[in-house]
C-alpha cells in the first residue's frame, strides 16, 4: 500500500553543492534551514536559502520566511522555469547586529529554453527574532 504525500514532487538537488552557490552540500547548507534545524543568521543567508527554496519548490519555507504583512496566500511555481544560479551583488546591514537589511542579487534562470535573469533589491527585517523577506525595492542605480 502506498501513501500519498500532500507535498509536491521537488526537483532533484545535487548532493555535492547547494543551489545557493555556497561550497557546501544542500543538506549541510540551505537544507538545514528548510528543515527547521537552524535559522538564517543574516539577511544574505536568508536570501540564499530562499533562492534554494525556489529551486526545490519548498512553498512552506518560503511562506514561513515571508513577513506576514506582505506574505501571499500561496507560492505558485512555474513548471517551465528552472533556476540556475544566484549572485549576491550587494548587502547593506542585515547582520546579527541589525534589525533591517537589504540584499541586491541576480538570479539566473531558464524559462522554456530561454535564458533570463531576475535582478532584485530585497528588503529584510527581523520579525519575532528571525530574518524574514519583506519586499522588493527599486534597484539602486
Amino acid at each position: 500500500m502506498s501513501r500519498r504525500s500532500s507535498r509536491p514532487q521537488r526537483p532533484p538537488v545535487s548532493a555535492s553543492s547547494c543551489p545557493c552557490g555556497l561550497p557546501a552540500a544542500y543538506d549541510d547548507c540551505c537544507g538545514r534551514l528548510h528543515a527547521g534545524q537552524a535559522a538564517a543568521p543574516s539577511a544574505a543567508l536568508l536570501m540564499r536559502s530562499r533562492f534554494s527554496a525556489f529551486v526545490v519548490q519548498d512553498e512552506g519555507y518560503l511562506l514561513r520566511t515571508w513577513h506576514p504583512g506582505t506574505r501571499p496566500r500561496r507560492v505558485e511555481f512555474d513548471t517551465g522555469l528552472r533556476w540556475l544560479g544566484l549572485d549576491i551583488l550587494d548587502v547593506t546591514e542585515g547582520s546579527a547586529f541589525h534589525t533591517t537589511g537589504t540584499v541586491t542579487f541576480r538570479a539566473r534562470y531558464s524559462h522554456r529554453r530561454s535564458a533570463g535573469e531576475l535582478h532584485e533589491h530585497s528588503r529584510f527585517v527581523r520579525h519575532e527574532g528571525a530574518w524574514v523577506y519583506v519586499e522588493a525595492l527599486p534597484t539602486p542605480q
